[in-house]
């Protein structure tokens, strides 16, 4: 339902907001983070382009670095698609090579000795660049870990579903091999077209994140 979108972009719009550098004090151990991208606009407001959190116990500072400064696209999907995009966009050769996962001992056997890793080490290097330029986040405190996933499943298939969240001409997604990020709008290939938030959910969820207020402190302001 577009009102209920409406209303998750009216509430996460509204929530202080943070951009790296950020303060890590600022952010809970457990949580869920929702992702902004320069330029991209829905319901009035900034469109949400991504909803995140993190299995482990108290990750949610490390899963944010993980996407913002670790440069290691193996540890972060959303690293990778990034890195899908650019080099889509140049129509790059080493997209093959960038592809490939070289988190197992057997991988790195199989791939290190083909893979280009000054050309590996330079999209790593634009990819930060690009995120830590052109995204912000606000996070809320969700300590249960089930809860976590609950919430992320129903906030991603909410904004998956809406025909107004739809990405601008000029969005770097437009150019991801992946189809589901380009027809979603959304830095995600997962968790999309489910079951969406109900009214009452949203009711539960608006008590939770405005309940984070006293918590986070912005690391900048405005939009």
């Amino acid at each position: 339902m577009s009102e209920i979108c409406q209303q998750l972009h009216d509430l996460f719009n509204s929530l202080p907001r943070h951009r790296f550098p950020f303060d890590e004090l600022a952010i809970p151990h457990n949580g869920i983070y929702i992702l902004f991208e320069k330029g991209e606009y829905a319901h009035g407001a900034n469109r949400i382009v991504r909803v995140g959190t993190h299995t482990g116990e108290n990750q949610l500072r490390s899963r944010l670095k993980q996407h913002f400064m670790n440069e290691n696209k193996d540890r972060s999907i959303f690293r990778k698609n990034i890195g899908r995009a650019i080099l889509q966009r140049a129509e790059d050769p080493f997209l093959e090579q960038w592809n490939w996962d070289l988190t197992t001992r057997k991988a790195r056997e199989r791939y290190l000795p083909l893979l280009d890793e000054e050309k590996q080490r330079r999209v790593e290097k634009a990819v930060t660049e690009y995120i830590q330029q052109n995204f912000s986040f606000v996070v809320f405190d969700v300590d249960n870990k089930e809860k976590r996933l609950e919430w992320e499943r129903k906030i991603i298939s909410t904004v998956s579903w809406c025909k107004e969240c739809r990405p601008s001409p000029n969005w770097l997604g437009m150019y991801s091999p992946k189809q589901k990020i380009r027809e979603s709008g959304l830095w995600l290939v997962n968790g999309l077209y489910k079951d969406e938030l109900s009214w009452v959910e949203l009711g539960e969820l608006e008590k939770i994140a405005q309940a984070n207020h006293a918590f986070t402190r912005p690391a900048f302001g405005g939009r």
